[in-house]
């Protein structure tokens, strides 16, 4: 059995959440380049050279990417040898709290969806475990912004409705949202298990890297960017040739009677960083 310390996790957390905000993810960013090169409108050109000035100065002067530093978004993967000594929640949660003191980043977390009263340090994070065999902790912190997440949605549709069902409500909820998730766009697409379980497979949908191979739904995946792409809202909603820089899909078993979809939206800066412990 290995033991790892609370304090491992919280100063793990801290930073990835410091870096996350600050530093462009390399595979968005070589995709953003790869759409500047590309594309052939002014305007549109405008916008991409603006978002990538925009990474290197955050990056230059260690400041976030976006105003928006989102809600922490933390998955978990947790070796079955291993033992964390103390609450791991707590830890992952005071990691939140340094990181964002830390970077002076905005918080924009409030302790009731209702009274809307600022916890003022950017927590709670909202976390998801999974238990894996080894002796390794596997923490991955996604800072959601809600610019993109307010036009994320979930239907459930019938089993009638099939393959063309889903790519069609993708593609909707892409069209109304416009410029609102500040494309270029990732599109994660969870499809199947219940309700809950789609919603959470569109967020990790959006961890994976565009040119990751899932075989199984790679022609949907590909199907989905054309028609996604050729909708023209482009960077900034400015038009050109670029709407979203990828499309994952993951799937997961489901019921009979149903066909659970979710579309989550990640903006052109969508962030994660990662670290085993």
């Amino acid at each position: 059995m290995r033991i790892i310390e609370q304090e491992q996790i919280i100063e793990a957390v801290a930073k990835m959440c410091i870096e996350s905000n600050i530093y462009p993810d390399k595979d968005i960013h070589e995709g953003l380049v790869a759409a500047r090169l590309r594309e052939t409108s002014p305007l549109a050109q405008f916008a991409l050279d603006s978002i990538l000035k925009n990474a290197d100065v955050a990056k230059r002067e260690n400041l976030p990417l976006c105003q928006d530093t989102g809600m922490a978004v933390v998955f978990v993967e947790i070796g079955t040898e291993v033992h964390v000594n103390g609450n791991i929640s707590e830890a992952i949660n005071a990691g939140v709290r340094k990181g964002y003191k830390e970077g002076f980043f905005r918080n924009s977390v409030v302790a009731d969806p209702l009274n809307r009263i600022n916890t003022g340090d950017n927590t709670p994070a909202v976390i998801h475990y999974d238990f894996v065999p080894g002796g390794e902790l596997l923490i991955t912190v996604a800072p959601k912004g809600f610019g993109s997440e307010n036009m994320s949605a979930v239907i459930m549709l019938n089993p009638s409705d099939g393959i063309s069902g889903v790519e069609d409500f993708a593609v909707e909820c892409v069209r109304k949202a416009g410029a609102n998730p500040c494309p270029p766009i990732i599109v994660g697409v969870g499809i199947g298990g219940t309700i809950e379980k789609a919603a959470l497979l569109a967020k990790q949908a959006l961890l994976c890297k565009r040119d990751d191979s899932l075989s199984q739904h790679e022609s949907m995946e590909t199907r989905l960017l054309e028609r996604i792409n050729a909708l023209g809202i482009g960077a900034a909603g400015f038009g050109g040739e670029t709407t979203a820089l990828s499309v994952k899909v993951l799937t997961y078993p489901t019921h009979i009677a149903g066909l659970p979809v979710a579309v989550n939206i990640g903006c052109h800066a969508s962030r994660h960083a990662r670290c085993r412990i």
